[in-house]
């Protein structure tokens, strides 16, 4: 009997690898271990260098530019995953930037050019990748979406600032996506989880006490790790969720049904 989560024979793209500490690399070293293939990305030379421990250790053999702002980049991702795979069972979008002003700034104070700036990043970025991605997804009778949010996006959270915006609108283009796509048989969900540190973390003013917080007030009494946001990721993914799309699935240890 295959084990629930059974991912051999797909081909899955993976964004967002920052280190051994991002949610991307659990999340790929779920999905290996349930035994697909996958592709991961890096934003530049510079981040390329804490890559490759990862890329050695989990055997991973394609590792490709992607730097968001510059759309060269996603087209020839999509174009060499054709060419070698001939089709894309999933993707995960894990990436989002605003400036330092704008993310610990007032939202009213934000500045057009900074607004632009967050939403094209860390939200239009997973319209355009599902854009690249859906002709690849059709080749193999279906797909997955796969995108990271977080409980900011429809409460306040401190020194979360524009981020909480983009984070809104993303959860609202992953129910369009799901509705327009669905017909393809792609589905679309977005995971939220709860606070853990990775290096976008890090640039929140205050993050540790956000943790604390967590712990102590989630009913559970604890943090999440990137493997138990994998673990879902390689769900959702798997035939196991076919029936999943459109949703927000919290990975928080229960944090989001506090008052």
């Amino acid at each position: 009997m295959k084990p629930i989560i059974n991912l051999e024979g797909k081909v899955g793209l993976i964004t967002g690898i920052a280190n051994e500490k991002s949610i991307s690399t659990g999340v790929a070293e779920s999905c290996i271990e349930a035994g697909a293939k996958v592709v991961i990305t890096y934003q530049n030379e510079k981040t390329l260098a804490f890559l490759e421990p990862i890329v050695s250790r989990l055997g991973v053999e394609d590792v490709l530019l992607l730097d968001v702002t510059k759309p060269e980049t996603m087209d020839e991702v999509f174009a060499t995953i054709d060419a070698k795979y001939g089709k894309l069972d999933f993707a995960i979008h894990s990436m989002a930037f605003a400036k330092r002003d704008d993310l610990h700034g007032r939202v009213v104070d934000t500045s057009p050019d900074g607004f632009a700036l967050a939403m094209d990043v860390s939200t239009h970025s997973f319209v355009r990748l599902a854009r690249k991605a859906e002709p690849l997804f059709e080749k193999a009778g279906g797909g997955s979406l796969i995108t990271m949010t977080y409980l900011g996006s429809e409460k306040v959270i401190a020194n979360y600032g524009v981020m909480g915006l983009c984070k809104a609108a993303l959860e609202a283009a992953t129910r369009y996506m799901a509705f327009e796509l669905g017909p393809k048989n792609i589905r679309v969900n977005a995971i939220s989880p709860g606070p853990l540190m990775t290096r976008a973390a890090s640039g929140i003013a205050g993050f540790d006490g956000l943790m604390a917080a967590a712990v102590d007030r989630s009913p559970l009494h604890r943090l999440v790790t990137p493997e138990d946001i994998g673990a879902l990721t390689a769900f959702l993914v798997s035939d196991a969720g076919r029936n999943m799309s459109g949703g927000v699935h919290f990975v928080d240890a229960g944090y989001n049904i506090i008052g």
